[in-house]
């Protein structure tokens, strides 16, 4: 098994932990960005409904952008490091 493909497995394992939704594993062609995604997820679900609501939707739209974005490889390069500064600042919210 590739590193890819592990990372991936990886991923999607701590998706089903952390979801107790059925949320479509994340694919957006970036790592970090799925990475960052399977995070927000798993903070979304600790909100209050309202928060959750909007947190989930917003999150919907995020991704929809990201697996656009993700067309080129310079987009993918940039996409990496957008998610890998979105990641850090969820830190202090979603531990």
């Amino acid at each position: 098994m590739g590193k890819r493909s592990l990372w991936i497995g990886v991923l999607l394992m701590v998706a089903f932990v952390a979801c107790k939704k059925t949320n479509p594993p994340p694919n957006t062609g970036v790592p970090e960005c799925d990475e960052y995604i399977v995070k927000y997820e798993a903070c979304i679900n600790n909100m209050g409904a309202i928060a959750r609501s909007a947190a989930e939707s917003a999150l919907k739209t995020q991704r929809e952008a990201f697996t656009k974005a993700a067309s080129t490889p310079e987009a993918k390069k940039a996409l990496a490091t957008q998610c890998k500064a979105s990641m850090d600042a969820i830190k202090s919210t979603c531990p």
